[in-house]
């Protein structure tokens, strides 16, 4: 049979790998794959397990096409041409001792030409309701040959057959014969269907089919109502404003002090004695002059008042807002007025912004202070800013759970405070600025921890607590979540896209930043949708700083599971001079050039300029790099030098779509190509450029022992690319004994890649990469809510009980072909890639070098993927016992 007569579908693999390899042998072998959920007429095989229920079978079957099993590829593939189908066909085995072949009756009778397909002659007037049903049912009756007519019928329509889901007395009062649907399947396979029947579960012929009680449509809103409800829980919980006073409710006899004497007092210096005049009348309702704290303000700035001055004014502070929460009447602007440098006065952010810089040892403050900093003012300044960190906590508690918590009577509710009339929003936010996340206040304050973190790292090694870092990124995680709040209603895309530009901007200004450090600031974030997209945008950063890139799709379980698992495996073999260092001075910073590779910066005091190749980033008029011509000319000195370069591309191609393996092949620079075989990460192999690969290229200009080189690397499967009309390497060599010795080479690099022991080779990045991951997993499981950790009785089981049903016999493409909302669209990825787990599927991407490594990280990331493995289960488990108690 001529290979262009092949034409496959597939049908009932949802394994990713095994159908990769089914599609490579098809194409390997001449022949042509039709992706698609849906069957398609020009499809001449079709490839299933085993006989099932999808419309691709039935269709196949009516069309009286070849149906076989995948190992009629995998052995054709063997064999190196296409093999007979017939003991490949699809059989089901029935009571008898001879098996049953769906397809064999009509493929026979389609060779003697009394038939052109099962349904031949039929003219069929199909009352389906369900749109998406009755197109199915229409490519499944024209397959077999039928003419189909729809509701109403033509009038001069000659019908033979009308076939109804539901039956009505409507579809029954035609003149022709009305059948259910079930007929299809019932002429089909004749007396073996309803044997057939007992093996196809859920048929999607039958009447009661289960998916049918599960409305698409109305599912999308239920989980957007959830997804909702997700994103307005509140993330952060105070617990101790719980105890604040009822400033309904005045201590009796409160009066109002006069406070002539702390004026005489300030004026004289006195400002221990004015403070403990003033902290006595701390009362609802009663604050003290603003221009009297800021004159005390003023005094603690000059450095000179003592450690129990300062730790009283602290007290009370506390003290006045505990008694006066802002937040109560957002129009008193007391702590607006207060909050701020007594001498500039230009408000609270330049204030914390000298408060940061102070404590971070800076001359950059609103004016001049005293130098070196002392410590008194930087532990004033310390506690000025826990003191703002409380004060905005309570402004987002209030806005979360309104007043009734803590500020009134019991029995009695207020409405949350405005957003608008808050400390935080009008310190942090421009009015311009509202709709963003990334204010320039925020990206200053991203550049204040940043340094922080690793300034505080450094002098505190061997410290559990990073004291400045804690509140700034408390700071961080109480902003993102006020602004978050306050727009996730109005756009969730606007609120994604906030968080992620947030995030990015910090991978950006902290990539010269050691990854220990930036692992130690995603452990400290307490905000889970902070820590989410932070976790992210650092884990694909590290990626890209060590050489591997990511898919640039939105964050999703799947691709938690498929590329950044996959990602971490290749961390596990970076070379030890990408570990993270404790040192952040002896970083390397890296800044991602083209393609080429030939944009790399380097920092690195280890690779001194005689060591940087002349030349290097030049490239020629044919797109030649200095690797491309150091491979030619067989110069293994300079491309030694080259691979040794962080950030060099071993895959660059020039104009033409050459590498500098092909160039080493086609020159017989044997030298250059042990070295490029031994880099990391390894070169692309399979890469070719009219046909030609680097094997191809090496056997056609005579150069046997790199040949042997590249197969004792990779394998045979290098053996089964193809030249010129499907010559294979093999094909090249003109003599038997030149054949033996490719296929000895090739038989020794298989038992090679077969024995291979999974080894890591740098420990310390692994175990940077697993914390990333593990966070980024577990926050992601509690910030998007996956529906594997409902409980019985909540609405949410409901739903993912109706989610999962439908996924039973759907792909989520057709659950969701006619959705518009794309977070519920993810939502229901996410619920797939459970069950996925909870069948034991995806775990095998795992590197067997990670799952073997027993790091503390490492072993909590495979903890994390248990748990995620087991809600599948129970997700799976709860359909079971639906369906059991539907057949009781």
């Amino acid at each position: 049979m001529a290979s262009s007569t092949h034409v496959f579908q597939i049908s009932g693999i949802k394994m990713r790998d095994k159908k990769r390899l089914l599609v490579n042998g098809i194409r390997e072998l001449g022949g042509k794959y039709i992706g698609g959920s849906v069957y398609h007429h020009a499809c001449t095989h079709l490839i299933i397990p085993q006989v099932m229920s999808s419309e691709k079978f039935l269709a196949t079957c009516a069309a009286a096409k070849w149906v076989v099993t995948p190992e009629y590829v995998l052995a054709s593939v063997k064999n190196g041409s296409w093999l007979p189908e017939g003991p490949y066909e699809v059989a089901i085995s029935l009571d008898s001792p001879s098996a049953f072949y769906p397809v064999r009756q009509w493929r026979e009778k389609l060779a003697t030409g009394s038939l052109a397909g099962a349904f031949d002659g039929w003219k069929v007037l199909l009352m389906v309701q369900d749109p998406s049903r009755r197109a199915m049912f229409t490519r499944l009756l024209t397959a077999g040959k039928a003419k189909v007519y729809h509701y109403p019928p033509r009038s001069h329509s000659s019908i033979t057959h009308v076939m109804a889901k539901p039956l009505t007395e409507d579809s029954k009062s035609h003149s022709a014969p009305c059948y259910p649907v079930t007929h299809i399947i019932q002429h089909l396979f004749g007396s073996n269907s309803v044997t057939m029947n007992l093996h196809i579960k859920g048929s999607l012929l039958s009447e009661t089919t289960e998916n049918e009680n599960v409305d698409l449509s109305y599912l999308q809103k239920e989980l957007r109502d959830y997804i909702i409800k997700q994103e307005g829980r509140p993330r952060l919980v105070f617990l101790e404003f719980l105890s604040y006073s009822d400033p309904c409710s005045p201590e009796p006899q409160a009066m109002e002090t006069e406070f002539i004497n702390v004026d005489s007092m300030i004026q004289c210096g006195l400002f221990a004695e004015a403070l403990d005049s003033i902290r006595g009348a701390v009362y609802p309702g009663l604050l003290p002059p603003a221009p009297y704290l800021s004159s005390l303000f003023g005094y603690a700035q000059q450095g000179s008042a003592s450690s129990f001055f300062l730790t009283t004014l602290e007290q009370f502070l506390y003290q006045l807002l505990t008694a006066n929460p802002p937040w109560q009447d957002p129009s008193k602007r007391f702590f607006a007025q207060v909050l701020q440098c007594p001498q500039c006065k230009a408000g609270l952010w330049p204030f914390l912004q000298t408060a940061i810089s102070y404590c971070l040892s800076s001359e950059v403050t609103c004016h001049a202070h005293p130098q070196p900093a002392l410590p008194t003012v930087k532990q004033f300044y310390m506690d000025l800013l826990a003191f703002c960190l409380k004060l905005f906590q309570g402004e987002l508690h209030s806005t979360t759970t309104g007043l009734k918590d803590f500020l009134t009577p019991q029995g009695s509710e207020l409405p949350p405070a405005s957003a608008s009339g808050l400390l935080l929003y009008r310190t942090f936010w421009t009015v311009s600025e509202r709709s963003t996340l990334l204010s320039h206040a925020l990206k200053r304050l991203i550049q204040h921890l940043v340094q922080a973190a690793r300034e505080e790292y450094v002098e505190g090694y061997d410290r559990r607590e990073m004291l400045l870092p804690d509140i700034l990124l408390d700071l961080l995680s109480v902003l993102v979540e006020f602004w978050c709040q306050q727009y996730f209603k109005l756009n969730l895309n606007l609120m994604e896209k906030g968080l992620t530009d947030l995030a990015e901007h910090f991978a950006v200004i902290s990539q010269d930043v050691c990854a220990v450090i930036l692992k130690e600031v995603i452990i400290r974030i307490s905000s889970p949708r902070l820590k989410m997209v932070m976790a992210d945008a650092i884990f694909k950063n590290l990626c890209l700083r060590n050489g591997f890139t990511v898919t640039d799709e939105p964050l999703s379980l799947k691709k938690m599971v498929l590329s950044y698992l996959t990602a971490l495996g290749s961390l596990t073999r970076s070379p030890t001079s990408a570990s993270p260092k404790t040192n952040p001075a002896s970083d390397i910073s890296i800044s991602e050039g083209t393609n080429s590779g030939n944009q790399t910066l380097l920092n690195d005091g280890s690779l001194g300029k005689k060591s940087i190749p002349r030349r290097l980033n030049r490239v020629n008029a044919a797109g030649e790099t200095l690797l491309h011509r150091a491979c030619k000319k067989n110069q293994v000195e300079t491309v030694l030098q080259i691979l040794a370069l962080p950030g060099t591309d071993i895959n660059v191609k020039d104009h033409a779509g050459w590498t500098p393996m092909h160039e080493a092949c086609n020159h017989g620079s044997s030298a250059c190509v042990h070295a490029l075989l031994r880099h990391y990460p390894a070169p692309v192999l399979n890469s070719q450029v009219g046909g030609v690969s680097p094997l191809h290229d090496a056997l056609l200009n005579g150069h046997m022992d790199i040949a042997k080189m590249l197969l004792e690397h990779a394998g045979s499967v290098l053996l089964q690319q193809t030249y010129k009309d499907g010559l294979t390497a093999l094909d090249l060599v003109s003599s038997s004994h030149q054949r033996e010795e490719l296929l000895h080479s090739a038989h020794t690099g298989d038992s090679a890649l077969l024995n291979q022991v999974p080894k890591v080779v740098n420990l310390p990045l692994l175990e940077v990469g697993s914390t990333l991951l593990a966070h980024l997993i577990f926050s992601y499981q509690k910030e998007k809510g996956l529906l594997g950790r409902t409980q019985p009785g909540e609405k949410a089981h409901e739903v993912a009980s109706k989610l999962v049903r439908a996924l039973e016999t759907h792909s989520v493409d057709n659950v969701t072909a006619s959705w518009t909302d794309q977070h519920a669209v993810r939502l229901v990825e996410d619920t797939d890639t459970l069950l996925g787990l909870g069948r034991g599927h995806y775990l095998g991407q795992v590197s067997e070098a990670v799952k073997a490594y027993k790091g503390e990280n490492t072993t909590f990331l495979m903890k994390i993927m248990e748990d995620l493995k087991c809600q599948g289960e129970a997700l799976l488990r709860e359909v079971d016992k639906h369906n059991a108690e539907r057949r009781t």
